[in-house]
């Protein structure tokens, strides 16, 4: 037992750093963000030309100075507004920006009677946009001015799809119309450029496209346990790859810069942004660190040549939406955003499980009730064991009692004299704490599979908890949680020892504080699998105290 409880005060011990660690990155986030030379106030702002006109991209050498030689003059932005059934947009008709972006089956994580706003660009506020061009001297990228056919495009009645052309202005050997195409039911964004050559000669024009984002945690995000918000690349060959933002700005990246195949993109907590190339061909992955706090990421395609007269298309899907498992059916890894950690092993098949639990019941709260009673299951000969040590601790309490009178101080004897006693009795002292090992993986892991599966975002439970995701508003469940350790601790036998006596007294509050920054769906576990733990193990002291009982009558 003393042991046991070695292990609980530990567990104690780590949860506070935790705790204090998130508490940390809260009050002090220039520490633990990367530095930057400016605020997001010197971000481009929407009327005007990006600023970061030539540092966005790392286009090949022959393109690069293209690029550089194109003056960019101050022209005012006209913004193109797209409504489907699941995303509300902004297209700028500078460059064809995505530049603002509203998922709207996804409420914001602050004021859910409004849609979530993934992208948005200007002065005080979240920065994040998708942007494309082409590379090549004279030809149109992100900075350069297009003509749109209307200011208001809506997906209505039996159509499927909507379609925006952009045609760009100025002179140039290439007819450049960009095309973003919209889905019925869908977070894919087909992207492309549609090239016709009216010049006499060859052309060769190659795209690029790419994401700008800040450092920025989503609002509404984990205050004391911050999630992942960085960049990711996926190729069958390197796998998932995530890709710091300090990674970045240190020049420091080891993901592939060639491949034919994957994609790239941004991640953070419950959603994820990437281009998706079409074919399976020559591709340059880049990314790079921009003025004031703000990153690229982004994909090359490979420069083709186009013939006098000759029209041609080029582009990428990209996908901005909510991170899900089944993302692997749209690209092959993007199911791999839904970031459960180091116990994915773990937390995927526990929200697998969890899953089903709700297809029957239609309650995420009832599915973690099913799958905290099953998981017990799972642990009952393990637990039954370890109570029954308890219980039998619980019993040769008086005994070791008189032991410690009779060693006085000399601790040495005391406990020669206690293993002695427990081998008498026929008592393992490790016994109580395996089964609280084992439960730790299961109790970060099923953490972990809340937190991240966006599923559990604003899954209600009944009453007053409508976010299984979120803390509990008034603290109810974390109160009843610590009720129930109190409980259980009353059924373990009492430390002989004074200071471990009062620090069991004090890890119920302790705990119940704590948890009070934990997601209400994993406080709800904790309080069903103490309840199963509180009877099963009353049921075998009970037991055991009978058999002492009887073994007593019959001498």
């Amino acid at each position: 037992m003393d042991t046991q409880r070695l292990f609980l005060f530990l567990i104690f011990s780590f949860s506070l750093v935790l705790v204090w660690d998130g508490w940390q990155r809260y009050q002090h986030p220039e520490q633990f963000a990367q530095p930057s030379a400016a605020t997001s106030d010197a971000l481009p702002k929407p009327q005007t030309l990006p600023a970061v006109a030539g540092q966005t991209v790392t286009p090949p050498a022959s393109a690069q100075a293209g690029i550089a030689q194109q003056p960019v003059q101050p022209v005012v932005a006209k913004t193109i507004r797209v409504k489907t059934d699941t995303i509300e947009a902004e297209i700028s008709s500078i460059g064809g920006d995505i530049s603002r972006l509203a998922l709207l089956k996804h409420p914001d994580g602050v004021d859910k009677n409004k849609p979530l706003v993934l992208f948005e660009r200007g002065a005080g506020t979240h920065n994040y946009v998708a942007q494309s061009g082409l590379l090549g001297v004279g030809l149109p990228n992100h900075n350069s001015a297009f003509v749109a056919e209307q200011e208001r495009y809506e997906l209505s009645g039996s159509a499927d799809r909507l379609q925006i052309r952009l045609t760009a202005e100025g002179s140039s050997a290439l007819k450049v119309v960009k095309i973003l195409t919209f889905h019925k039911g869908s977070y894919l964004v087909d992207v492309g450029y549609e090239l016709e050559n009216t010049g006499s000669q060859a052309v060769t024009a190659s795209s690029y496209f790419q994401l700008v984002r800040d450092s920025a945690a989503l609002a509404g995000s984990s205050m004391f346990l911050p999630t992942y918000v960085g960049a990711a690349v996926y190729t069958d060959k390197a796998k998932f790859q995530k890709v710091e933002f300090s990674a970045i700005e240190k020049g420091k990246t080891e993901y592939p810069k060639q491949a034919d195949d994957g994609w790239i993109g941004m991640l953070q907590q419950y959603f994820v942004a990437a281009w998706l190339p079409h074919e399976k061909t020559g591709r340059e992955y880049f990314s790079r660190k921009l003025d004031g706090d703000s990153y690229s990421v982004g994909v090359i395609l490979p420069a083709q040549a186009i013939a006098p007269g000759q029209k041609v298309l080029t582009g990428s899907a990209l996908y901005v939406g909510p991170a899900q498992t089944s993302l692997d059916e749209i690209a092959p890894g993007l199911g791999l955003t839904v970031d459960y950690g180091w116990l994915t092993v773990l937390s995927a098949p526990l929200f697998w499980i969890m899953s089903l639990f709700n297809d029957w019941t239609h309650n995420w709260g009832i599915a973690i009730i099913l799958l905290t009673v099953l998981i017990k299951l799972l642990f009952f000969p393990l637990s039954a064991a370890s109570y029954r040590s308890m219980a039998k601790m619980r019993l040769v309490a008086p005994k070791l009692e008189k032991l410690k009178e009779q060693c006085g101080d000399d601790r040495q004897k005391l406990n020669q004299a206690m293993m002695e006693l427990y081998k008498t009795e026929k008592i393992n002292p490790l016994g109580g704490c395996l089964p609280v090992l084992v439960q730790i993986p299961v109790f970060i892991a099923l953490y972990w599979a809340i937190l991240a599966s966006v599923e559990m975002r604003y899954a209600p439970f009944f009453g007053w908890i409508t976010d299984l995701s979120a803390v509990d508003p008034y603290y109810v469940l974390p109160l009843i949680m610590g009720a129930s350790m109190i409980i259980q601790m009353r059924l373990n036998p009492t430390p002989t020892d004074p200071l471990q006596a009062k620090i069991m007294q004090i890890m119920p509050i302790a705990f119940s504080a704590i948890f009070f920054f934990f997601p209400a769906g994993l406080v709800l576990y904790s309080i069903v699998n103490n309840l199963l733990s509180i009877g099963q193990q009353w049921y075998i002291t009970k037991s055991a105290e009978d058999e002492s009982k009887g073994v007593a009558v019959k001498r």
